[in-house]
């Protein structure tokens, strides 16, 4: 059995996010939401928020025990990218890429 919660479109690069999502990769969940709390990158609170959806969604929709859960899988995808001008010198323009994310977090009991 195992729980899952979605965010799409989020406004942080996914290779900035894999960061975050890299270090509660098969933890406990208590520990993961620790580790997230004092990790002091822009993506942890996003994923932190996500991680207690998942459980959430674990306790109601699945009877599970949130004090068994781990985090089995974490992942970002790439979601759409938006594209932006920049002016540069001699009337010229640059492009932007600002990148979106999908993440997601799977979670079983232990």
């Amino acid at each position: 059995m195992e729980a899952k919660a979605v965010a799409r479109n989020i406004r942080i690069a996914p290779r900035k996010v894999r960061l975050v999502v890299d270090l509660i990769r098969g933890k406990q969940v208590g520990e993961a939401l620790a580790i997230l709390k004092h990790t002091p990158k822009a993506a942890s609170p996003v994923v932190e928020k996500l991680l207690k959806s998942a459980i959430a969604n674990a306790e109601h929709n699945y009877e599970m025990d949130p004090n068994n859960l781990v985090v089995g899988k974490v992942f970002a995808d790439q979601g759409p990218t938006l594209k932006r001008f920049r002016p540069r010198a001699m009337g010229r323009a640059s492009r932007i890429h600002k990148r979106t994310s999908h993440i997601t977090v799977v979670l079983n009991e232990k």
